[in-house]
């Protein structure tokens, strides 16, 4: 198996992850939250999406999906928010329909696996960001974006659990 193989593979398995979690669920299931401190299973899928969009074009040298998408969520966010820090409140106000937030994810997932398909054994090492000692590699770079998604995934997964029945 090939590094782009990989990637293409836990990606996919991250989309599927999303799906399984947000398919079929109200608005207000989607904004459910267990208390009110807690994610909701909308902000937690806006919020992984958002990071990989914003992660994965940068690494790719692209524009992200995002800017296409935001009127449509019409969120209290600057264009470059990904959710990174935000409060109880700023969670609350992530509120989309189903259809949107996988929509979002799903054109966000195409663009990420036609950049992670291309990507060769060796690109792994290319440095990527040197804010970092030591620098940042694409490899150490995509490795966050996986683990950020997954931990969030299998949050909104857990959430979606504990729904009122």
């Amino acid at each position: 198996m090939t590094s782009a193989e990989l990637l293409t593979d836990v990606f996919g398995r991250i989309r599927e992850i999303v799906h399984d979690a947000v398919d079929g669920l109200t608005e207000d299931q989607l904004t459910h939250r267990p208390e009110p401190s807690a994610n909701s299973i909308a902000w937690l899928v806006w919020h992984l999406t958002r990071i990989q969009d914003d992660h994965i074009a940068e690494v790719a040298g692209t524009e992200q999906t995002w800017p296409a998408w935001a009127d449509r969520f019409g969120l209290p966010f600057s264009l470059g928010d990904t959710g990174y820090g935000h409060d109880a409140s700023a969670v609350g106000a992530v509120r989309v329909a189903a259809d949107l937030l996988l929509g979002y994810h799903d054109a966000t997932h195409a663009r990420t696996v036609e950049y992670v398909s291309g990507i060769a054994d060796d690109d792994l090492g290319r440095v990527v960001d040197e804010r970092w000692d030591p620098p940042v590699t694409l490899g150490v770079r995509l490795v966050s974006v996986v683990s950020d998604d997954l931990q969030h995934a299998g949050q909104a997964a857990y959430v979606r659990g504990l729904l009122p029945r």
